[in-house]
């Protein structure tokens, strides 16, 4: 079926008794009765359409690399935007962000090897709830750290892998580790956001830095010249 996708019906809604992250093994929905599902993911209602499908590890591990090398690659554009700023500019902020620009960037990268950890990547150096802002030149070595580090573990990760961490809200829970992996995509994404808000509110520009840049900076867009 062709044509715009809001035109396209929507299948009904069902109870899918085997809900699995899509970064792991091979395998596929079971829609079957009497099949067990996994903890914590019994009778997760979704579209037919939209519940997960078999896992091609062959295809997902170049995907899931180069969404890190864009995450990277971004993370790093925009410590260097920042890099010669004052004090007083590390300290702007904006309605609706985390903080100002200092807090948000120690954040983020606090939480990235967080991350890292959690995937089995080596304990964080950096933590920004009981350590001073070390600055951005310092921030921006950790950043290429991890941002290598994930890029390294990120394709390996499979769904099964899963331990026991303590949440704030929630308590102790069994977190599989396909969730952490899209988790770090998500907070650098929604972050850097926040920074960008910042600059933009203050007047400040940024460059570009979304995906199309990014494709555009490492020759994953290529122009093709006029014969």
């Amino acid at each position: 079926m062709t044509g715009d996708l809001r035109q396209r019906p929507i299948a009904a809604q069902r109870e899918v008794k085997n809900l699995l992250l899509v970064l792991g093994e091979k395998r596929s929905v079971s829609l079957e009765k009497g099949k067990v599902a996994a903890p914590r993911r019994q009778g997760v209602k979704c579209h037919a359409l939209t519940a997960y499908q078999p896992y091609n590890r062959g295809v997902m591990e170049p995907l899931l690399v180069e969404a890190f090398r864009y995450n990277k690659w971004a993370n790093l554009h925009l410590l260097d935007v920042c890099a010669d700023f004052t004090e007083e500019q590390l300290q702007m902020t904006a309605p609706g962000t985390y903080g100002t620009i200092a807090s948000t960037f120690f954040h983020m990268l606090a939480a990235e090897q967080r991350y890292i950890r959690r995937l089995g990547g080596g304990e964080p150096q950096i933590n920004e709830r009981d350590m001073p802002f070390p600055g951005i030149a310092a921030l921006r070595e950790h950043a290429v750290r991890s941002g290598d580090k994930l890029i390294e573990i990120a394709p390996y990760v499979s769904p099964d892998e899963a331990h026991e961490t303590s949440r704030p809200r929630e308590g102790t829970v069994v977190l599989h580790s396909g969730v952490v992996v899209v988790q770090a995509l998500h907070h650098g994404n929604d972050h850097r956001t926040h920074i960008c808000t910042i600059l933009g509110h203050h007047g400040l520009t940024y460059g570009d830095m979304d995906v199309w840049a990014y494709g555009e900076a490492t020759g994953g867009i290529v122009k093709v010249e006029a014969s």
